[in-house]
């Protein structure tokens, strides 16, 4: 058996993955991923909104400020990986316009605005006719409207792609191979087995397998909470350069109480997404969920039935227990989790970056890391605690 001795082995090369492993290959340690397909994964189907304001729930004040920290930093992020790779990541600064078709879908939209103030977020209440004024192509019926001037959106698939170039021009080896077994020695995670045959020994091990992190053989029962997959449908369009600018910025809108955004690529490719169903492992794309996509987005903006369907797809987000990302060591020592991300996978990559390599490199996990450690489901303190001080 070929054994491979590294300094950090990242299992799963989705953006997160390789956003840690680009990370950490700069603060000057050895670096592998395994993965089959380096690059793809859940990004390849997300549309790619940055959008920390007009995605926030109730109750997820600790996963904004997070959002909002690596939207901050994604210009740069932007930049640097361009640079890194010679590649685009489609980055585009273009804010978001979040409206509502009726009176309910207002009041709830409302609701959002006042959350926002109490907050002291930066958005903007708008009328129907204000929000028209911003996107022409809305329909007539609009009641009202929320925009977020710094919301914006990347193209998750050339983030994949670039990242991949990157950490081969950092000096971390991309092994087009599945993990096949975590091995644990003396209750510490010491690297993995490849389904090629192939051993990895690392210091330490970085899982990032999205929604198959928990299922990797050999990883002790407890270490992680389940982190389920959460299927969502797109559709893409194309804009043809007559009908151009289609739409100028991300557009959001609840429709009869169903959330749909449009995601304008300046390429003149349009997304729409996205279905959300508890399916387990299944990606295939159904006729009703593609149908539902296109049916409120028509509601939306009755202009969009004239363009070209060029792509349907389907991805799983990988969902943790309470819908917030794994962060930092876990119980099991060696290992450390980069996962959960559910819906904010492209969001959340600059700062699951930086967040894991410091780790990695000096041992301490800085405090924003603090509300995502896997400790908060269990009752037992962890070396997590220790990181952290």
């Amino acid at each position: 058996m070929v054994r491979t001795e590294t300094d950090v082995l990242v299992v799963g090369g989705g953006i997160i993955g390789l956003a840690v492993a680009w990370r950490t290959a700069q603060r000057g340690l050895s670096v592998a991923v395994l993965d089959p397909d380096p690059g793809h994964g859940a990004a390849q189907v997300a549309a790619g909104m940055l959008a920390p304001v007009t995605e926030l729930q109730y109750g997820e004040e600790p996963l904004l400020r997070l959002g909002m920290a690596s939207n901050a930093r994604y210009a740069a992020f932007a930049a640097e990986l361009e640079e890194a790779s010679g590649l685009s990541t489609g980055y585009r600064a273009c804010g978001t316009l979040a409206v509502a078709l009726d009176s309910d879908d207002r009041a709830e939209l409302l609701e959002l605005y006042a959350f926002h103030q109490r907050l002291g977020l930066d958005s903007t209440w708008l009328t129907g006719r204000e929000a028209r004024r911003l996107e022409p192509m809305l329909a007539p019926s609009v009641r009202g409207g929320l925009h977020v001037a710094e919301d914006h959106q990347v193209d998750g698939r050339r983030v994949g792609a670039a990242l991949v170039a990157a950490c081969r021009r950092a000096g971390v080896r991309l092994v087009p191979a599945a993990a096949a077994r975590l091995t644990v020695r003396s209750d510490r995670a010491t690297g993995a087995v490849a389904d090629s045959g192939e051993e990895f020994t690392a210091d330490q091990v970085v899982l990032a397998a999205g929604s198959r992190s928990h299922l990797l053989p050999g990883l002790p029962d407890g270490v992680l909470p389940p982190v389920r997959p959460v299927k969502g449908q797109v559709v893409r369009l194309r804009v043809p350069p007559v009908y151009a600018p289609f739409l100028s910025r991300n557009v959001r809108a609840v429709v009869r109480g169903c959330h749909i955004y449009l995601v304008p690529r300046e390429d003149g490719e349009l997304v729409i997404g996205a279905t959300t169903e508890e399916l387990g492992y299944d990606t295939t794309v159904t006729a009703g969920g593609v149908y539902e996509l296109l049916r409120d987005a028509h509601e939306l903006i009755p202009g969009i039935t004239e363009l070209p369907l060029v792509e349907t797809g389907a991805g799983l987000r990988p969902g943790s227990p309470d819908n917030a990302p794994l962060l930092g060591p876990t119980a099991l020592p060696g290992l450390v989790a980069a996962t959960g991300h559910h819906r904010n996978g492209v969001l959340l990559t600059p700062v699951t970056g930086d967040l894991i390599a410091e780790y990695l490199a000096t041992g301490r996990l800085p405090e924003l890391a603090a509300p995502f450690l896997t400790s908060r489901f269990s009752r037992t303190p962890t070396l997590a605690q220790e990181a952290l001080r």
